[in-house]
């Protein structure tokens, strides 16, 4: 198995790699990005080369080079960054997109390309939202997302390319900051709280989505990759969560440990009507039924434990 991993210096990158390196070694797995500084970053601990996902040519040459035959495309550009600049939002996102499933066709790698919450709006159900629901969103993000669950299915089906994906609630983590989404306070609020003891958070008190704690979220990169294909129902994309909580209850968790933390809110319009759009929790059955999904962190553990790897961090 040789993995390639596309905008591998993100918040999902950064830490996919090594997870990677542990089940298949560290010489099959290769980290591509667009920036130098994360390549020479990656470098540290990967095999990292300096790569732009929308020049098909070059692509072609690390896919050939490196024979690859699986490939992780996480090029995104998130959803409130996105809305400063949707056509620039769309150029990135479905131009990675689609050079990786035309060199997916191209040299029979299988494809990862994760979706999001993003796909679903206003009119979609907002309780136990479906695995098969409406899919209107409302930001250009949520249009890349669901264009590129169609386009996925269309190069399965037409092409018989392996495309799998699963839709991303929040995704916590101690290692890489997020880059941009509605969901980032949730990591964001561990920082300001060690640093000066009080967070001021862009989203209403009252408003639940659903979040993964980053190990969970890894395992469901590579679970379902390497899972049996004649097991797979659905394939873009999967419904997948492992809590679901507003502002007001994180931040009560986190009193538990901090006693004297401080919160306040200033709602942000944009992260406001984002997060107003999207589920506060997802029906994620089909997952757990068609490859064996099953997180393994909550709430109070993942609390715990982003309290204690982030004072690591702000006490160096």
């Amino acid at each position: 198995m040789n993995i390639l991993v596309v905008g591998a210096g993100g918040q999902i990158g950064t830490e996919l790699i090594p997870h990677l390196q542990s089940l298949y070694g560290e010489d099959n797995v290769i980290a591509a990005d667009l920036k130098k500084e994360n390549v020479d970053r990656l470098q540290e601990f990967s095999r990292a080369v300096e790569l732009d996902a929308l020049d098909v040519k070059n692509y072609r040459e690390v896919v050939e080079k490196f024979r690859i035959n699986r490939i992780y495309n996480l090029v995104a550009l998130l959803s409130a960054t996105g809305e400063k600049n949707p056509m620039l939002a769309w150029d990135i996102n479905m131009g990675a997109l689609i050079n990786s499933l035309e060199l997916s066709r191209s040299y029979n790698c299988s494809l990862f390309t994760p979706s999001s919450i993003g796909v679903f709006g206003h009119s979609t159900p907002h309780a136990g939202t479906p695995q098969d629901t409406v899919m209107r969103p409302n930001t250009i993000y949520g249009v890349c997302k669901v264009s590129g669950e169609l386009l996925s299915d269309y190069y399965f089906s037409r092409f018989g390319v392996d495309t799998r994906s699963v839709r991303f609630p929040g995704i916590i983590s101690s290692g890489a900051l997020p880059g941009g989404g509605t969901t980032d306070y949730a990591v964001e609020v561990f920082y300001e709280i060690l640093q000066k003891g009080k967070y001021t958070c862009p989203i209403p008190e009252n408003t639940y989505m659903d979040m993964l704690y980053m190990p969970d979220a890894l395992r469901a990169c590579t679970d379902l990759m390497d899972c049996d294909p004649a097991l797979l129902v659905h394939r873009n994309s999967f419904n997948v969560t492992a809590m679901s909580f507003s502002p007001k209850e994180l931040f009560t968790e986190i009193q538990k440990h901090i006693s004297s933390a401080e919160f306040t809110y200033e709602p942000d319009p944009v992260k406001s009507e984002i997060s107003a759009s999207w589920p506060d929790s997802m029906d994620d059955s089909c997952a757990r039924e068609e490859w064996g999904w099953n997180p393994e962190w909550n709430l109070a553990s993942m609390t715990k434990d982003m309290l204690s790897e982030i004072s690591k961090k702000v006490s160096r």
